[in-house]
């Protein structure tokens, strides 16, 4: 599980090592669309929706600096360019019941940053793919849900 005092040693930048946010965008998805498909579910818990977006943004911003997470979602971007774009007319290409990797990439990313509550707000991200969850293919669709229920767990945990 995450420690969120785990300190990142001096000079190393996740960030920027792998590129994460940049790599992200390069497949259309911008951070304020993160945030936007993630408030299509939001459930107020004592924080108003403009404090939330805020919130949100420092804790995805949070996210991509941590190594576990901008690696797994490295391994979404990756795999879906492999198994998915590359390959149309393979057995993965309309997301069979049988492919759980992309599932277990998402619970891994929602559980790192926020524990184990997270899962469950994994899966309503993944059922409802709100916003741009709709739009993405099999691997960065979990991913990025990954991500959002992470996060708003995480949002929800702290504002308790």
């Amino acid at each position: 599980m995450h420690n969120p005092n785990t300190k990142i040693p001096a000079g190393l930048n996740v960030s920027v090592m792998f590129e994460i946010e940049h790599r992200l965008e390069e497949k259309g998805i911008a951070r304020k669309d993160i945030i936007a498909s993630a408030m299509e579910l939001y459930v107020p818990h004592g924080i108003g929706a403009e404090e939330a977006v805020v919130r949100l943004d420092a804790k995805i911003s949070k996210a991509f600096e941590d190594p576990n997470v901008s690696s797994l979602l490295l391994g979404a971007i990756l795999l879906e360019d492999e198994l998915y774009w590359q390959r149309k007319n393979s057995e993965i290409a309309e997301d069979p019941v049988f492919l759980l990797s992309d599932e277990i990439i998402g619970m891994a990313i929602a559980e790192v940053i926020g524990g184990t509550y997270a899962r469950f707000e994994f899966t309503r991200y993944d059922q409802k793919k709100p916003g741009l969850l709709g739009k993405l293919g099999p691997f960065l669709d979990d991913a990025v849900a990954g991500l959002i229920a992470g996060c708003t767990s995480r949002l929800y945990s702290e504002s308790m």
